[in-house]
């Protein structure tokens, strides 16, 4: 290879990189914007003060199921199609359904534009990642993966910040951020890894592939589990902050805009600390252990507190997003168990399968919150899904390294 070849490979990769990152910012930015302007959105609509709970979790189970679907919809795609078809389909479905947004004025409606945005934002990160996977060097992609996250996850400060403007403006200004990155994508190139099999008779993108094999199934699973603490964090423990407050006897009411902003600053600083330390160990399953048990170290400092401020409320929440910092590392896992002919069904579906596991969560902690309360709630629903993170990983297989040009056979 001549220096001119190989200059053009890495500036190839680096455009790669910084694509996929971007699709990560607006996957966040669009992911988290309904738990920033949830109260205000709604009110605005008509709800009444009583109902923003109720009505807010619904619609955010709505958009959970969507990217449920979305998931495997854009697997299938990924895998039968080509990755780079599902960067482009993904963010425009999005775009149209973020700009619709802004104009919903009945909670039905809302709902069933959050529902069609979850669709599209779906594909974003999974086919980020699998291209991410299969274009860098094994000994490198932990690195690509890493930047993927990072740059991604400040997509949530983007949020906080264009909210502060009014709801309506914060889902023109995402749908904007779509087409533009739309357009960026013009000139992104496809796997080499999908390239070589793509003309195979090999079956591609078959979901049922994950069912008809024990040993697939089983892993399937367990990819999923361990990323549930993560988003139980995120989604119940600093997006209903509000109530937890007034549980737990705050002095002021506290912000989940706030809260969400502060977390996902430590989520990024995380990924960075957890990329290295699956570089520096060569082993993402004892990165994983490392920071899953961190993370139930600081929902105890979270649910002890006494007398919270909002001052000490968001660090406490940027600590607790430091302690799940696991995502990329969590999403490469899941990249790494799987061929090339169902590996963007496997990394699309199981980071939204994770995401739509709060609708479970949700309901397991609605019905101990009747019983029990939110605080010990809050406590019971953190250390079962720690617990079941932790024995899914043990079952997996260390991936570090691991050559990912392979397929699976049904």
């Amino acid at each position: 290879m001549t220096d001119a070849t190989a200059a053009k490979a890495t500036r190839n990769m680096i455009f790669l990189v910084l694509v996929a990152s971007l699709g990560y910012f607006v996957d966040i930015y669009d992911l988290l914007v309904f738990s920033i302007v949830r109260k205000a959105s709604l009110l605005d609509i008509g709800v009444s003060a009583a109902d923003v709970l109720p009505k807010g979790i619904f619609i955010i189970n709505v958009q959970m199921f969507g990217l449920l679907l979305g998931g495997i919809l854009w697997g299938v795609i990924g895998d039968k199609l080509g990755r780079i078809k599902v960067l482009f389909g993904s963010i425009l479905l999005y775009s149209v359904a973020n700009f619709a947004n802004a104009y919903v004025h009945d909670v039905n409606t809302y709902a069933l534009v959050r529902f069609i945005a979850g669709i599209g934002l779906a594909g974003e990160l999974g086919a980020g990642i699998t291209l991410v996977s299969e274009t860098l060097s094994k000994e490198k992609r932990g690195y690509g993966t890493m930047i993927v996250a990072v740059i991604g996850l400040f997509g949530a400060a983007a949020a906080v910040m264009v909210a502060k403007h009014g709801w309506q403006n914060a889902y023109k200004v995402g749908a904007g951020l779509g087409l533009l990155l739309l357009l960026l994508r013009i000139g992104t190139f496809e796997s080499g890894m999908f390239k070589n099999i793509e003309q195979s008779k090999v079956s591609k993108g078959n979901f049922f592939m994950l069912f008809t094999s024990w040993d697939r199934f089983k892993k399937y699973i367990y990819c999923i589990l361990i990323g549930a603490p993560l988003w139980y964090v995120v989604g119940v423990l600093v997006t209903l902050s509000p109530e937890f407050g007034k549980a737990m006897g705050a002095k002021e009411t506290l912000s989940a805009a706030d809260g969400i902003l502060y977390s996902y600053i430590g989520i990024a600083i995380g990924d960075i600390f957890a990329g290295l330390l699956a570089q520096i160990t060569k082993s993402r399953k004892l990165t994983m252990v490392v920071f899953l048990l961190l993370s139930v170290v600081s929902v105890i400092f979270y649910l002890s507190s006494k007398d919270l401020t909002n001052a000490r409320f968001v660090w406490l929440c940027f600590f607790m997003g430091c302690s799940v910092g696991y995502w990329a590392t969590f999403v490469t896992i899941a990249a790494e168990q799987f061929g090339t002919n169902i590996r963007s069904t496997v990394t699309t579906t199981v980071p939204n399968f994770v995401r739509g596991s709060l609708i479970p969560i949700n309901m397991a902690f609605a019905a101990f919150a009747k019983s029990y309360g939110m605080v010990t709630s809050g406590y019971i629903m953190m250390v079962i899904l720690t617990l079941i993170a932790l024995f899914s990983l043990s079952q997996l297989k260390e991936t570090f390294g691991k050559d990912l040009d392979y397929v699976e056979i049904s």
